[in-house]
């Protein structure tokens, strides 16, 4: 019972990290080079804000189950979540960049994104230079957080075969 309850777990874990990862390589390596590509006709960019607006609550439904099932994880293995001076490195590692993904995440989801939503009302030639440093951010945030989110997949890698 116990073993079938450890694969299920892993299963979640898994299925969880690969929606998420595997929905920002969709975004970042097809749909938002796509858009580009068309420069950004106004089509294009409606589809992919709502492709990035209906991903939203698969990744949060995603880090639920991984927050859930990581710390359920960890305790198999003999460690605990409240005990870092236990961990082997890869774990620290691993739960560093999950820690520094969770927080781009947020700051892309709460902070940037809805900026991003009202300058793109704005003519390119009205927009002030802390308006189009928005725009800038919005295009390297995504790229920045699916290395780290590569990261935490190697990482859980090496955690695996240890």
């Amino acid at each position: 019972m116990i073993q079938h309850m450890y694969s299920t777990l892993v299963v979640l874990h898994i299925l969880a990290a690969m929606s998420w990862v595997g929905g920002m390589i969709f975004l970042s390596l097809v749909l938002a080079p796509l858009v580009r590509s068309r420069k950004a006709a106004p089509e294009f960019m409606a589809l992919f804000r709502s492709a990035a607006l209906r991903f939203r609550p698969v990744v949060w439904t995603a880090i639920g189950i991984l927050l859930i099932t990581g710390p359920m994880l960890l305790s198999q293995r003999g460690l605990s979540v409240t005990d870092p001076a236990s961990w082997p490195g890869i774990v620290t590692v691993k739960l560093a960049l999950v820690g520094l993904l969770l927080f781009l995440t947020l700051l892309h989801d709460l902070l940037l994104g809805p900026r991003v939503s009202r300058v793109s009302a704005i003519p390119e030639s009205q927009r002030t230079s802390g308006e189009q440093m928005v725009f800038k951010t919005a295009r390297w945030l995504p790229r920045v957080s699916l290395l780290l989110a590569l990261g935490v997949v190697i990482a859980a890698a090496v955690l695996a075969r240890s």
